[in-house]
């Protein structure tokens, strides 16, 4: 990509969309395109394509979709793969239609089977069940990720998927019924150490699960570095990816996982909240584990540089500094 390049970064206010495009600015791209959903729907599929045909994007981050976790999952599972399949749809081939010269498709660690020897490769993909509590939404991306391979097939584009791990940062979501744990761990043990500093009572937090799963977290800021550089990998690099039909997909993670039990007492020591954890063993843990194999990123020379304490900390500093609880 050059400095001048058109890019559209679609789910620009999402979180990684946002960080995605900071890291753009920061970049010195300036010829950056976003739309807000009052500016553009994209479920609507004639809007869209009116936007393509009117800014011919050269470039695409396909960032935009409905995200959640167990508890969202289970509730709106409908909008999962509705809403997920309609926006990439239509993207996808509004991307093919205008002549894009590469589209990268954000995808989601939980497209590999639910039972998936570890770390997770991308060639798993499709070899056995998915995991029930979040199966409309990995069949939206799975959709996706053949999308983009269908479209590379038929009309030789570059579109590309990236699968990344469990995500956090800045501009995550904090809403207690549709987050993912760790930025509701962060919310649900600022709020119970406000609480006993108000009222002198010691407090204790309930989590779902036994806390037994283990899960790989990646700091957003390191998934945006990685989606740049694999955008702007020379072509002697980037084409090999798409060579004897290959799926066009590559992991993005940290490389190393944590059970749920430890994530819950680094933050607890993080945020400073002294009381007490209850796990809730009435409640689904999900997948038992989920690491992805990263070789293949490492291999064009990237990997992930921000730890999981240190993410952990800059993000609640910035939920602190922006009044976010």
């Amino acid at each position: 990509m050059k400095k001048d390049s058109k890019i559209y970064v679609a789910g620009h206010r999402g979180l990684v969309g946002s960080t995605i495009f900071q890291k753009l600015q920061k970049e010195g791209y300036h010829n950056l395109i976003v739309k807000s959903f009052d500016e553009l729907n994209l479920m609507r599929q004639t809007d869209v394509e009116q936007f393509f045909q009117k800014e011919q994007p050269e470039y695409v981050f396909l960032a935009a979709a409905k995200v959640g976790g167990i508890l969202a999952n289970n509730t709106y599972p409908a909008e999962f793969i509705y809403n997920n399949l309609t926006i990439q749809n239509n993207i996808i081939y509004s991307s093919w239609k205008t002549g894009v010269k590469r589209l990268l498709f954000l995808g989601s660690s939980c497209i590999y089977p639910r039972d998936c020897p570890q770390p997770m490769k991308e060639g798993y993909l499709l070899t056995a069940p998915l995991e029930p509590t979040n199966e409309p939404y990995a069949i939206a991306k799975i959709a996706g990720i053949k999308t983009c391979q269908s479209f590379n097939r038929q009309y030789n584009t570059r579109f590309l998927a990236v699968m990344p791990t469990n995500l956090f940062g800045p501009n995550d979501n904090f809403d207690l019924k549709t987050s993912h744990v760790l930025p509701a761990l962060i919310r649900k043990y600022h709020e119970a150490k406000i609480k006993s500093d108000q009222t002198g009572e010691r407090q204790d937090v309930e989590i779902w699960g036994t806390g037994t799963p283990r899960r790989e977290f990646l700091y957003v800021e390191d998934l945006a570095e990685a989606c740049c550089f694999i955008m702007n990998l020379d072509n002697e690099l980037f084409e090999p990816i798409f060579q004897d039909g290959q799926t066009p997909l590559i992991n993005i993670g940290f490389g190393k996982d944590i059970s749920i039990q430890e994530l819950a007492v680094t933050i607890q020591e993080i945020v400073g909240f002294d009381g007490d954890i209850h796990f809730d063993r009435t409640k689904p843990d999900g997948t038992p584990q989920k690491l992805l194999d990263i070789s293949k990123i490492q291999n064009l020379g990237w990997k992930p540089a921000t730890s999981l304490k240190e993410g952990i900390r800059k993000t609640y500093r910035w939920c602190i500094e922006n009044s976010i609880f």
